[in-house]
């Protein structure tokens, strides 16, 4: 998995999150989402900021005045946006925003990520994953043990591979949410898949690898397997702060190449 490959696997987890409002994909639609939403994330357009007018932005984007039509109601839909009588429609202020929606977050986390941005990812994370591998050390079957393993197996096996690695680190994690057995925390999948696949964007070319996370992989699995919850969640927990700081590596060392 290149980071082509990762990107294809968050638009594809963004729209499966989305349903039908969200256009993380090829499509006309979607191109001219992206564009739009990515201007206004990243602060090319600034809260309170008006946007064109259709037939402006019609003529720019070359597309008609529908599809911006359309576009707009999803950007308002995400809380980027409010069209009111008379003045037009404005960006809100990034309190109204939905940084939980998946294109949202894929917007966020772009090639200009700083790690201010992607410790809030990792805060989401520490508040969803240690939570569920408490309840997965308690819960959690012999079949969904086997995945567990096989899926660590695979990490060994990959080493320093970045590629290779995120595959099955992806299903280690998604393995442990299903574990929890709380349909709840199982609503979340597709939103902790798509944080993941961004955690995995950023540490892809990290300079330190991979495979010296898998000792800490093991003790997660070692304590779901003794089922003891306290230990299960405290080993998350390191798991993901030794995340976080392989993540500032690769922004570190991405920093330094431009």
């Amino acid at each position: 998995m290149n980071n082509n490959t990762i990107d294809a696997a968050l638009s594809q987890a963004a729209a499966a999150l989305a349903g039908s409002g969200g256009r993380g994909g090829e499509s006309l639609h979607g191109r001219i989402l992206n564009q739009i939403g990515s201007s206004i994330v990243r602060g090319d357009l600034a809260p309170g900021d008006q946007l064109p007018n259709a037939e402006e932005w019609s003529a720019a984007h070359g597309v008609s005045r529908t599809v911006l039509r359309e576009v707009t109601k999803v950007l308002a839909g995400k809380g980027l946006v409010e069209a009111r009588p008379r003045t037009g429609t404005r960006v809100r202020p990034r309190a109204c925003w939905n940084f939980l929606d998946p294109d949202v977050l894929l917007w966020r986390y772009g090639p200009g990520t700083t790690a201010d941005d992607a410790r809030s990812l990792f805060e989401l994370r520490r508040a969803i994953e240690p939570a569920a591998g408490a309840l997965a050390a308690q819960r959690a079957t012999p079949d969904q043990i086997r995945d567990l393993r096989a899926a660590l197996q695979k990490m060994r096996e990959a080493g320093d591979d970045g590629a290779r690695f995120a595959v099955p680190d992806l299903a280690f994690h998604q393995t442990i949410l299903r574990m929890s057995g709380n349909e709840l925390i199982g609503s979340l999948a597709a939103l902790t898949e798509t944080a993941l696949l961004i955690s995995f964007r950023l540490t892809d070319d990290n300079p330190a690898g991979q495979a010296h996370s898998v000792v800490l992989h093991e003790n997660v699995l070692g304590h779901i397997v003794a089922r003891d919850a306290a230990a299960t969640s405290a080993a998350l927990l390191v798991l993901l702060d030794l995340a976080e700081q392989d993540m500032r590596l690769s922004l570190a060392a991405r920093s330094q190449r431009r």
